[in-house]
């Protein structure tokens, strides 16, 4: 006789709690937010952060071209859209790729700086690759489950609006949006994630499968990190700084 699943209050319970893998604990991530880093630091992870964003839609376009259902491909769309924009540079329909780009801008990157993708470090391109590589060779259902480390995004958005005006005086602050934008955004994504996971994970196995799919997430923002920080130690030569 198989094992009973856990009840839906239960399994987003069991989702919510790896939050404690999220890297917002990461010491470089903590270390940005309490404004211990040097610009050349911020600077580098903005770089490598950029590569992310690029590749989030090319991850959510792969999630769509597997799916099947018309239903979830009409609300999947805005994802990528969300970040490809629906018009020029300008305005709130650029999107989450240009807002990144002008945080770029903001702390002393070019647009060529970053659409070069000329820092971003190997270990961050493998682990973004990896991360597109699975979504395009797995089910549809479990692509999307992965997209819910969103649950734990608001707070680290909301975290860098409050602390970086302080913290980071010479960063302009038109270059903050993408992190206002993010956040509803995030809030609304994990509704729908989580209304595919709930409807997708029947059983117990399933219900686990998302367990794990949601800390292979995790640890892909979590390896990101850990290269950017040896990428950028405090006493990096000046020549080599971003």
């Amino acid at each position: 006789m198989s094992e009973a699943c856990w009840t839906v209050d239960e399994f987003e319970q069991k989702l919510r709690a790896l939050e404690r893998g999220y890297h917002i604990h990461h010491p470089f991530n903590q270390r940005l937010n309490r404004g211990e880093l040097k610009p050349f630091q911020v600077r580098g992870w903005v770089a490598n952060r950029f590569y992310y964003q690029l590749c989030i839609p090319i991850k959510d376009a792969a999630i769509l071209s597997n799916c099947s259902d018309r239903a979830v491909r009409r609300r999947w769309i805005e994802r990528l859209i969300d970040h490809d924009g629906r018009g020029d540079h300008e305005g709130a329909r650029a999107g989450g790729i240009e807002a990144w780009v002008r945080l770029g801008l903001a702390v002393g990157l070019s647009r060529q700086d970053l659409w070069s993708c000329v820092h971003v470090q190997p270990g961050v391109r493998f682990a973004v690759d990896a991360y597109v590589n699975f979504a395009r060779q797995a089910p549809w259902q479990e692509a999307a489950i992965s997209s819910l480390t969103e649950l734990f995004a608001p707070k680290i958005h909301a975290d860098r609006l409050v602390g970086w005006p302080g913290h980071y005086p010479w960063i302009d602050p038109e270059g903050l949006h993408y992190f206002r934008g993010r956040i509803s955004l995030a809030e609304r994504d994990v509704q729908h994630g989580l209304e595919i996971a709930k409807t997708w994970c029947g059983s117990l196995g399933r219900q686990k499968r998302a367990l794990e799919i949601v800390q292979f997430k995790l640890d892909i923002l979590w390896a990101m990190l850990d290269a950017i920080e040896r990428a950028y130690p405090d006493d990096l030569p000046e020549q080599v700084r971003p």
